[in-house]
C-alpha cells in the first residue's frame, strides 16, 4: 500500500474506531467535527475494502458484526501502537508535545483551573490545551465516551472502569446575606437548614450529589428541602444569596472575595461537609506523554507541600 493509500485507510479506520466505540454515528460526527453523512461515507468506504458490513443499524440502534466486533480489536491494538510508535520518537528528541482536552466540572473551572493553567502552560508551551466546562455527570460521559482526555470533577463517580484520582478536599459551607438572622450563629445543622429557602445547583451538579447524599446518611428526606431557586453556577448562586432570595451550601473556595467585601457571611455545616476534587480518566494502557506532564504536573499542585511554579 502506498503511503497515500496508508493515511487513507488511516482515517477510515479512525471513523470506524470511533463509531464502534460509541455505538452512535451522531457521537461519532460530533467527537471528531465531521458531519454525520461523511461519518457514513469513511465507514461505507471501509465495508467496501473489506467487502463485508461492520455494523448493524436496526431498530435505531447501531451493533458491531462479528467482522465489526474483530475490526474493532485490531484498530484499538494499531491505534495503541500508533501512540507509543509517537511518544518513543518523542522521547529520542525530549519534546514533550501534542494535543490535550481537559473537562472540568462548572466550580472547579472558575475557581481552581486558571491558576493550574497558568503555571502549566509555561512549563510546556508545546502542548496545547483545550478546555471543556460542564457539571460532573456532564464531564464524566465525556470521559467515557473518549471525548476529553482527563476530567477534574467534585463528586462522587460511580463509573468503576475509570480511574479516580483525589487531588484535594474542599470543604462546603452555608452562605447568607450579611442582614440574615443565622449570622450570629457560627455553624447549623441540615436539619435546621430545611427550615429555610434554599438555593441549589442543577441536577447531574456534583455538588448537588454531595449535598443529598450528606442528608441521607444523616437519615433526612432530600425531598424536605425546601427548594426555591436551582441554578446552573456558583456564580448565580451567589448572586441570589445576596439579593436575599435563599441560602445555599457552596465551596468555601468560591467565596473568598464575597466575605472580604462583606457581601456574604458563611456558617459551617455541622457536621461538616467535605467532598473531593479527583481526576478522572480512561484506563489506558498507554499514555501520551504530554498526558503523564499533565498529570504530574497536576499532582504537584494538588499537593500544597509541592511548589508548581
Amino acid at each position: 500500500m502506498s503511503f497515500h493509500g496508508a493515511k487513507m485507510a488511516d482515517r477510515r479506520l479512525q471513523v470506524f474506531y470511533t463509531v464502534a466505540k460509541l455505538l452512535s454515528f451522531t457521537k461519532a460526527a460530533e467527537t471528531l467535527h465531521m458531519t454525520q453523512p461523511a461519518v457514513t461515507f469513511q465507514v461505507r468506504q471501509l465495508e467496501e475494502h473489506f467487502n463485508t458490513r461492520l455494523f448493524d443499524r436496526t431498530h435505531n440502534r447501531v451493533t458491531l458484526t462479528e467482522a465489526g466486533r474483530k475490526s474493532y480489536e485490531y484498530a484499538e491494538d494499531i491505534f495503541e501502537l500508533y501512540a507509543e510508535m509517537e511518544n518513543s520518537v518523542k522521547e529520542l528528541t525530549g519534546e514533550v508535545s501534542g494535543a490535550l482536552t481537559l473537562g472540568a466540572s462548572t466550580t472547579i473551572a472558575e475557581y481552581m483551573l486558571p491558576s493550574l493553567l497558568s503555571g502549566f502552560t509555561k512549563k510546556f508551551p508545546d502542548i496545547q490545551l483545550r478546555l471543556k466546562v460542564s457539571n460532573t455527570e456532564g464531564i464524566v460521559s465525556m470521559i467515557e465516551n473518549s471525548m476529553i482526555d482527563l476530567g477534574i470533577v467534585e463528586g462522587p463517580v460511580t463509573n468503576k472502569n475509570l480511574i479516580v484520582e483525589m487531588c484535594r478536599v474542599d470543604n462546603l459551607v452555608v452562605i447568607v446575606p450579611p442582614e440574615h438572622e443565622l449570622t450570629s450563629r457560627d455553624s447549623i445543622s441540615m436539619d435546621e437548614l430545611m427550615h429555610y429557602s434554599f438555593i441549589c445547583r442543577e441536577e447531574g451538579s456534583g455538588t448537588r450529589d454531595v449535598i443529598m447524599d450528606h442528608m441521607t446518611k444523616m437519615g433526612l428526606d432530600k425531598n424536605n428541602l425546601n427548594i426555591c431557586l436551582e441554578l446552573g453556577s456558583p456564580e448565580s448562586i451567589k448572586g441570589a444569596v445576596e439579593a436575599g432570595m435563599g441560602v445555599a451550601i457552596v465551596s468555601s473556595a468560591t467565596i473568598e472575595k464575597e466575605l472580604k467585601l462583606n457581601v456574604l457571611s458563611k456558617l459551617d455545616l455541622d457536621p461538616a461537609l467535605e467532598r473531593s476534587f479527583s481526576f478522572v480518566r480512561q484506563r489506558q494502557k498507554f499514555r501520551l506523554r504530554a498526558m503523564e506532564g499533565l498529570l504530574e504536573y497536576a499532582r504537584g499542585y494538588c499537593d500544597p507541600e509541592k511548589s508548581v511554579a
